[in-house]
């Protein structure tokens, strides 16, 4: 339902013609963030077309019956929402773990990368496709909420157009001009076609679900967590294998070295999007034909996209002036309703909403030198 082959260009001039020597793109869906070189022009190609073959495709706007309005060219401003997801079994209706904006203006030269906390409790509107009448939530709980398919197996996409319904009704983005779910385990296989990625570690961290050697750490039998010795990723640069970088960034606890929780965690996510990105525009990645079809192929496998009728060929031309250093990483500060047993979830500071404005005004840069603590560390 959810897999289908890359749709054709119909005919229009190929989006290499008339490009020089090295054929640039980027393609930034997700925590994924691929960015890739061809190596020749008619390697890039073949490239493309595979990568575009391999993406899974789903209706994750509602519009894909009635025929989604394709741009001929894609111009700024534009909005992307990236939604990752960690399906447990194809019964269990799903969270969505990590949930990031990726906001492009109106020059598209430069990108702000905005995280939405999963806890965020907010108004979740009715979605009569999934029998939900609407009701105040977790902003998380909208894909759950959305996927459900009365008699049969819960639909991710589905869920993920009664999220995409929910940001758009508190950030004020009239509408997203495409979307992505990324199955977060098909990360793993991500960076270990790179070879690892490099992230610097701000402080030491202690893995609460892993052992030094990857495995699961075992439960507690008198109690809740686990126990047995832990992963440990120390303070500075560290070149991290697929299992390693998604374990980091599923941290959250103060206990195990993130002190800010779940804020921490949105950070670390961001710093993975732009190391996966360098990782993939590095010399040993783009140079070597066999390990950049084999990073292309593994980011397909892990994603479900859509493009409102554009295609992914489509995205990487019209953002081929984004690079990693370009890309800034915006934090959208909240505080906790309620406490202990009484914990609700967050809300956004009042601040959030200016920011919110900023992004449909295209003020964001003016925005981020009034509120510098809104901006996320790089590294």
């Amino acid at each position: 339902m959810l897999v289908g082959k890359g749709g054709k260009r119909g005919g229009k001039r190929s989006i290499w013609t008339g490009v020089p020597r090295w054929a640039q793109v980027c393609t930034i869906f997700g925590i994924v963030l691929m960015m890739f070189s061809g190596t020749t022009l008619v390697g890039a190609e073949a490239l493309m077309s595979r990568y575009e073959g391999a993406v899974g495709k789903g209706d994750l706007f509602g519009d894909q019956a009635a025929g989604a309005a394709r741009k001929s060219d894609i111009k700024g401003p534009v909005n992307i929402l990236l939604v990752g997801i960690d399906p447990r079994d194809d019964t269990t209706p799903p969270l969505a773990d990590s949930i990031m904006v990726l906001h492009v203006p109106a020059e598209m030269d430069r990108a702000y990368l905005f995280s939405m906390p999963r806890d965020l409790y907010v108004e979740i509107p009715a979605f009569e496709k999934a029998n939900w009448n609407g009701g105040r939530g977790r902003l998380n709980g909208a894909m759950s909420h959305g996927s459900i398919v009365p008699g049969g197996n819960p639909d991710p996409a589905r869920g993920f157009e009664l999220l995409a319904t929910t940001v758009q009704q508190i950030t004020g983005i009239k509408r997203f001009d495409g979307g992505a779910i990324i199955n977060f385990t098909g990360f793993r296989k991500i960076v270990d076609a790179m070879g690892g990625v490099t992230m610097n570690i701000e402080r030491e961290v202690r893995s609460e679900h892993r052992e030094p050697n990857g495995k699961h750490r075992k439960g507690n039998p008198n109690g809740p967590g686990y126990i047995g010795p832990q992963a440990t990723y120390p303070k500075g640069e560290q070149h991290l294998s697929g299992w390693q970088a998604l374990d980091y960034v599923r941290q959250r606890y103060p206990k195990n070295g993130v002190p800010d929780g779940d804020y921490g965690r949105q950070r670390h996510q961001q710093q993975f999007v732009k190391a996966m990105a360098n990782q993939a525009l590095s010399a040993d990645v783009v140079t070597n034909p066999i390990k950049l079809d084999r990073v292309l192929r593994a980011a397909g496998e892990s994603l479900i996209f859509n493009g409102r009728g554009n295609t992914i060929a489509d995205f990487a031309f019209a953002l081929k002036d984004i690079r990693p250093d370009s890309i800034n990483m915006v934090k959208l500060p909240g505080e906790n309703i309620g406490t202990g047993s009484a914990y609700q979830g967050e809300r956004l500071v009042p601040e959030a909403q200016d920011f919110f404005r900023s992004v449909q005004n295209g003020t964001v840069d003016a925005f981020l030198l009034e509120h510098p603590d809104f901006r996320n560390k790089d590294k």
